[in-house]
């Protein structure tokens, strides 16, 4: 019983927080579609785009996980914080939710992802989260 509840408590105990930057490259597509949420101009930097992009007309749902996290990188990276925390708080709490692929090739839910770029951008870390 105590070789699993040391696991457990460690695991209870771990926080988005403590996660390395993280850097989503894509979610499931039925067809391998590329989702059109500015991952190339955020690479770039080009910032203002992402934003532009992210905020005019695509296909993608106004809920999408990955758009909204872009979106807030995108606004982090101008300086506007409370508009970057707002876009992540509402991937935490859009009713959309998937699997997103890291740039390491690992699968983690796109909650888990926005709550680490919300926890990043607390702190102030420079990389806050990338998605395409």
């Amino acid at each position: 019983m105590k070789k699993i509840m040391l696991p457990l408590i460690a695991l209870a105990f771990a926080s988005p927080a403590a996660a390395q930057s993280i850097i989503v490259v894509t979610g499931p597509q039925a067809d391998s579609q590329v989702l059109p949420v500015a991952y190339s101009e955020l690479k770039a930097g080009e910032n203002q785009a992402a934003v532009a992009k992210l905020t005019g007309e695509t296909t993608l749902d106004a809920r999408d996980p990955s758009r909204l996290i872009n979106l807030g990188t995108a606004y982090a990276r101008l300086g506007r914080t409370a508009d970057a925390a707002a876009a992540y708080d509402a991937a935490i709490d859009s009713p959309i939710r998937y699997d997103v692929e890291l740039a390491s090739g690992r699968y983690v839910d796109s909650r888990w992802a926005a709550r680490t770029a919300r926890a990043n951008l607390a702190q102030g870390k420079p990389l806050l989260a990338l998605a395409r």
